[in-house]
């Protein structure tokens, strides 16, 4: 196995690549149509990448997995890579504290005009007078919007400062906020009433695009705090820029829907002169212990797909949810029966969705169940019993509820 390694990544990660056995190839300065001809040129297997963009052009070769060494990846083309057949998997979870750090960095900046304070130390003014305007955290409520792996750590850290917290998200339970000792909001725009402070922790989709927009910002507080941490495209910036200027809004960004693509360049950016606004590099992730669990959750990412064959985190793994039954088969755990029984199946244009093939204690037996696009006809039954390792073969409708109306909860983690 070959892994291309197409950005600045850890040492620790690196070594323990090496110490499984695969072919390694660290080239961090690739991109574009370099990466792309590099791609088809080494023949990997696994591109590993950390903020380079993946696009249809580079999916050449004989790659068969992209890990994207972050939790985002809105920097890959996953619908090309599906349709060629190639897994994109990520690493969830793995810098939620460095990001949640940093969130909580930016609101006591904002709260304390931390970065103004220094600007004018560094200019050789003293203005205790102004800077001693900080409202304080204790007793505000931040209000959230997203409760995935980086809210949670939001919600501790906001405890620890004696704060209230409201938030809304898709999956969000009263029992759950109940059990998070939280409030529960019914929309973006009550969060944006209750709160003092609002911070954004959301996925990029193309219904979360600018989803935050005037109506948002008009519903906002006076003078509330406004934290992004997840990614600039989800906020209208010209909304923003208008309730910092009527309503008093200032905003601690750690993403801009401009900002250069690689690690250095200009930013030129409305928001880059703005007042009352604090921006950070898009560096939310980037702290030691966030890239080195990063790098240890790649090396068992890769681990898995050499010896087993399967990748661990697939983000654009379709389930069966365009399947009508289920086919049950069991039999002897013997070879050629699943050939068998797919050459059946494929004799009648019977589409296989999914098949998991489970094989029982004492590796004698299996139970194959295969999703399929429709019902095999008793004759096909028939013939897949005729082998005499299957012992039976049967077809189950698939019954799903009703497909609920989309609403914007359902856009939000």
């Amino acid at each position: 196995m070959v892994v291309l390694v197409a950005d600045k990544f850890e040492d620790s990660g690196l070594d323990g690549l090496k110490k499984l056995g695969v072919e390694v190839l660290y080239e961090p300065q690739l991109s574009g149509d370099a990466l792309g001809e590099r791609i088809e040129s080494s023949a990997c297997d696994v591109l590993v990448v950390r903020s380079t963009k993946v696009t249809r052009e580079m999916m050449n070769g004989r790659m068969s997995a992209i890990i994207r060494a972050g939790a985002g990846f809105n920097t890959i083309d996953v619908a090309a890579a599906s349709e060629r057949g190639i897994q994109v998997t990520n690493c969830p979870g793995k810098n939620s504290q460095a990001v949640a750090e940093l969130a909580f960095a930016l609101i006591l900046s904002l709260d304390r005009f931390i970065p103004d304070n220094v600007i004018q130390m560094r200019e050789g003014k003293w203005n205790k007078k102004q800077f001693s305007q900080g409202r304080g955290l204790h007793g505000r409520t931040l209000g959230l919007i997203g409760v995935g792996n980086i809210g949670q750590e939001m919600i501790t850290r906001a405890k620890a400062f004696g704060m209230h917290v409201v938030a809304y998200s898709r999956w969000m339970t009263p029992d759950v906020a109940a059990a998070l000792g939280i409030g529960r909001a019914t929309s973006v725009i009550e969060v944006a009433k209750l709160s003092d402070v609002i911070s954004v922790h959301v996925a990029l989709t193309p219904d979360t695009n600018r989803f935050l927009n005037k109506a948002f910002f008009e519903a906002m507080r006076p003078g509330a705090l406004f934290i992004n941490t997840s990614r600039g495209e989800v906020v209208d910036q010209t909304a923003l820029l208008a309730a910092i200027d009527s309503k008093g809004i200032r905003a601690g960004l750690d993403v801009f829907d401009d900002e250069p693509e690689y690690g250095e360049g200009e930013y030129n950016g409305p928001l880059k002169d703005a007042v009352g606004v604090y921006g950070t590099h898009h560096i939310g992730a980037s702290t030691q212990q966030a890239q080195e669990a990063i790098a240890a959750e790649v090396v068992r990412i890769v681990r898995e797909y050499r010896n087993a064959g399967v990748v661990p985190n697939v983000v654009n793994v379709k389930r069966a949810d365009v399947a009508t039954h289920l086919l049950v088969v069991r039999h002897l755990d013997r070879v050629g029966v699943l050939a068998h029984i797919l050459a059946v199946l494929k004799s009648e244009g019977v589409n296989v969705q999914e098949m998991e093939n489970i094989i029982l204690h004492g590796a004698k037996s299996a139970i194959a169940q295969i999703s399929v696009d429709r019902a095999p006809t008793q004759d096909a039954l028939l013939q897949m019993k005729m082998n005499e390792n299957v012992f039976d073969a049967s077809v189950f409708a698939i019954e799903r509820p009703a497909e609920p109306e989309p609403t914007e909860e359902s856009l939000l983690e």
